[in-house]
């Protein structure tokens, strides 16, 4: 579909042109409003576009998100977890007058969950 006038590149809006013998009640046409330019509508026009969606790409996390984190020798407070490290990584996400985000990931080595 036309959507920009060829001669001075503005929008051109949906209104019906004079009218003539053939067409009593004035024809469909797409017109531009700064300059004469008209383009008639003979016959129904649809167009269809697809549109490409866009990849999303994991910011924080992901499966690599904890390859190569930092870590800290700190007991689990828990009864039974002999964890003896604590995992962490931080990310600047809002403004630089903002500290940064510290994300944890909490290992049980006694219940066997990662």
């Amino acid at each position: 579909m036309l959507l920009f006038c060829p001669s001075c590149a503005n929008a051109l809006t949906i209104s019906r042109a004079p009218s003539t013998d053939t067409y009593p009640e004035g024809q469909t046409c797409l017109e531009c409003r700064t300059c004469p330019y008209q383009f008639l509508i003979h016959h129904k026009y649809y167009d269809r576009k697809e549109m490409k969606r866009k990849e999303v790409e994991d910011v924080i996390g992901g499966k690599d998100a904890w390859e190569n984190v930092d870590r800290a020798d700190a007991q689990c407070p828990r009864e039974g977890c002999d964890g003896s490290q604590a995992f962490f990584y931080q990310v600047q996400i809002r403004s630089a007058d903002e500290p940064m985000t510290t994300f944890y990931k909490v290992r049980f080595r006694s219940f066997g969950l990662a």
